[in-house]
């Protein structure tokens, strides 16, 4: 595996923006301790993303994530949209339109991997398990699943409240399409929707959350998995359960 910063102008963040991208490496000789699974057509794709704390940095220093993946031979894509639950933020960028149309397209420019639909998944953690759940659902053209780690499940926690304010306004009018209850219904009906994972431990303070999301998934139609077991917000079950969330993506 190779590791790369990418750093380019976006264009809908109007900003200079890196990213970082763990690709299969085709010539390894000599390298010891990983196997070399580089394949010589377009690589399938999974859009990484983090949580509120953290940047595209995380899932390298916290997992054992470029590892996983060469064990499949997939590229790894992990932006930074800092504090915005992907979103198009009422005070700030347009994060939404960032990972979800942007860049995407600036990967396939940069990078040999494939643009089809079966090619391209995305999953994250907490904030980052929200963003990836609601990508995954609004965008059905571009990702054939989407997997939520401690998610948060439900956008309209209070005590959220002060953190959503730059992403949503004071009046905290949030679209239907930024709430995964309303948007599971509305994409449920869609022939193209998701296959859907979701993980939490069962001490995790937002695992009453996970369950009513659960819940909402399970009177619906959709290809869904739900994995639960002792843990609680932390990188050790996160760790361990991106292991399990890239054996459903692509064994």
């Amino acid at each position: 595996m190779a590791l790369v910063t990418l750093n380019f102008f976006s264009e809908a963040l109007g900003m200079q923006s890196e990213v970082y991208v763990a690709i299969p490496q085709q010539s390894t000789g000599g390298e010891i301790g990983i196997e070399n699974n580089a394949k010589k057509e377009k690589y399938k794709c999974l859009f990484l993303l983090h949580g509120l704390s953290d940047d595209h940095s995380i899932w390298l220093r916290r997992t054992s994530i470029e590892r996983y993946a060469a064990e499949y031979g997939i590229c790894v894509v992990m932006p930074c949209v800092h504090r915005s639950f992907y979103s198009d933020m009422k005070y700030g960028g347009k994060y939404y339109t960032y990972v979800a149309k942007e860049l995407p397209k600036i990967i396939r420019e940069f990078f040999n991997v494939s643009d089809k639909r079966e090619d391209n998944y995305i999953a994250g953690l907490s904030m980052g398990g929200y963003g990836a759940l609601k990508i995954a659902m609004r965008e059905c053209d571009k990702f054939c699943a989407g997997a939520g780690l401690s998610s948060v499940a439900d956008i309209r926690r209070k005590d959220f409240y002060e953190t959503l304010i730059p992403v949503f306004g004071e009046d905290m009018n949030i679209p239907d399409d930024d709430d995964l209850f309303p948007l599971s219904e509305k994409t449920n009906s869609n022939p193209n929707k998701p296959r859907i994972y979701m993980g939490v431990g069962t001490e995790d303070f937002m695992y009453d959350d996970n369950l009513r999301l659960k819940a909402k998934f399970e009177t619906l139609d959709f290809d869904y998995t739900y994995r639960e077991s002792a843990g609680v917000h932390c990188w050790a079950f996160w760790d361990e359960y991106i292991q399990y969330v890239l054996e459903w993506m692509f064994k």
